[in-house]
């Protein structure tokens, strides 16, 4: 069965976007690999990533062994613009091109997980912009009772409908213009806040163990923990657009902001105790009173922006995981889900336990997923049936019961391995154990379940690679089109 409509309408900037995960075709692929840049930058040059600098201090680094731990986990976004590689050449969302590696019904599996992340990403996102409505109003002289709090919760899940329910070119267009202003208030930030920094009060540093849980925090709230997301922003890049292209900006326009802004992030954790514990009421402390209110109101936007790519792709993820409803529908259900949990977030947990706990689940399933992800692609030669892609009965992509299995034995296995080597407060794995408590979860997940993928599904998928070359030959003769062209 066909997911979408063949007749939805093309992407419109501040119009709905009615299209969902159906195919995008080449005549609608306005988008160019240079838009990515504006896009993502608009979103990772954020406060969110600011905090990040700020609570890997937290894990008792000194300066330097921050400036390496961020440098090596933001290189992670690489992974990023491999990760947006398909949707140019399947013209459809992540999780609908991941039927190829895992079936249609195997990947509802992965999409729940996915769908899970997003949602708690959202989560962080508006309880930030809580908290950051709390303290603008508690500047004013208001009491932040419980009927503000609730209401800041609604307010802001309103206005985070917006840009996502319009959709992918209102969203690339708004972050694109924003990008400026955001830009503007660090470079403010960074000359009030810089000359302060107590470096050399950080000299010594945590033992190796603890580098490599703060790497795999920084690992995977940067390039790896978007890397499910990229598709779902090129799918409407043109196939013959240049790969080399689309890493490239993808890369800029998020490792080197997101590198920047958490060296900041770190810097001013220097001088301002317990920075990323209550972020937005400990780190106004770094910065002049008359910065506060400008800061925070920026601060509230950027917010809204980073969270209008995860609310967008939630919406998506609904709808590869089978649930029937239309794009803007699978919006508002994500919006009313975020809103139960920001009032958990803001009313029975810090936001700093919130964080590492979402952080810790999140790293078990991602890793080996994406590797699972890549290592399909690359045996399939960079290639799909786009229109295979769309089926979810049978069909090329069908396999048994709609489940590819050494996928699910990959992600499986490598999810295993990631808890053996998982180090957290809560449970210290047999592996973390071993090492004096170190984590290499995030590299236990990618490593096992990519060779695990590998060693199970080469033979089969490169056999499918002939079927596939073979239907994208009768595609293009059938449309009247060049073979490469299918």
């Amino acid at each position: 069965m066909i997911t979408e409509e063949a007749t939805a309408p093309s992407d419109e900037a501040f119009h709905i976007e009615r299209r969902g995960i159906g195919h995008v075709s080449d005549r609608e692929r306005w988008a160019t690999p240079a838009g990515l840049f504006g896009m993502w930058a608009g979103a990772i040059v954020n406060f969110e990533i600011l905090i990040y600098g700020a609570v890997l201090m937290s894990f008792g680094f000194d300066f330097v062994q921050a400036v390496i731990a961020i440098v090596l986990g933001n290189l992670t976004y690489f992974l990023v613009g491999l990760a947006s590689l398909q949707g140019p050449e399947a013209g459809t969302t992540t999780f609908t091109i991941n039927r190829a590696a895992y079936g249609p019904n195997g990947n509802r599996l992965v999409a729940l997980f996915n769908w899970l992340t997003q949602v708690g990403f959202e989560t962080e996102g508006i309880a930030l912009v809580v908290l950051a409505g709390i303290a603008l109003a508690t500047k004013a002289g208001v009491h932040a009772g419980t009927p503000l709090k609730v209401a800041l919760i609604l307010g802001a899940a309103a206005v985070q409908l917006v840009l996502p329910l319009l959709g992918h070119a209102t969203i690339q267009k708004t972050l694109r213009v924003l990008l400026v202003p955001f830009v503007a208030l660090f470079i403010v930030l960074a000359a009030l806040t810089v000359h302060k920094e107590r470096i050399n009060d950080y000299i010594h540093g945590a033992s190796w163990q603890t580098f490599m849980a703060g790497l795999a925090f920084v690992i995977i709230v940067s390039g790896l923990g978007w890397t499910e997301n990229g598709n779902d922003y090129s799918r409407y890049i043109p196939r013959s657009a240049s790969r080399r292209a689309i890493v490239g900006w993808v890369f800029a326009g998020t490792a080197l902001p997101s590198i920047l802004l958490m060296l900041l992030g770190a810097t001013v954790a220097t001088y301002v105790p317990n920075a990323g514990g209550n972020p937005v009421t400990n780190f106004p402390h770094a910065f002049p009173g008359w910065f506060l209110v400008p800061f925070l109101v920026v601060s509230i936007l950027q917010l809204f922006a980073i969270n209008s790519l995860d609310l967008y792709s939630s919406g998506l993820t609904l709808q590869a995981l089978g649930l029937r409803v239309a794009r803007w529908q699978a919006v508002l259900i994500d919006t009313i889900v975020c809103c139960g949990l920001t009032a958990y977030a803001i009313f029975d947990s810090s936001f700093n336990k919130l964080l590492t706990d979402f952080v810790d689940c999140v790293i078990v399933w991602i890793g080996p997923w994406t590797a699972i992800f890549l290592v399909d692609w690359w045996l399939r030669r960079y290639r799909y049936v786009a229109s295979e892609l769309q089926r979810t009965e049978e069909g090329l992509y069908w396999r048994i019961g709609g489940i590819h299995w050494p996928a699910i034995i990959a992600q499986v296995l490598g999810s295993v391995a990631a808890i053996m080597a998982l180090a957290t407060p809560f449970y210290v794995s047999p592996i973390s154990s071993a090492t004096g408590g170190a984590d290499f979860s995030v590299f236990m997940g990618i490593g096992v379940a990519g060779v695990t993928y590998y060693l199970l599904a080469a033979r089969e998928v490169r056999r499918e690679v002939l079927i596939q070359d073979e239907l994208n030959r009768f595609i293009a003769r059938e449309a009247g089109l060049p073979e490469d062209e299918a």
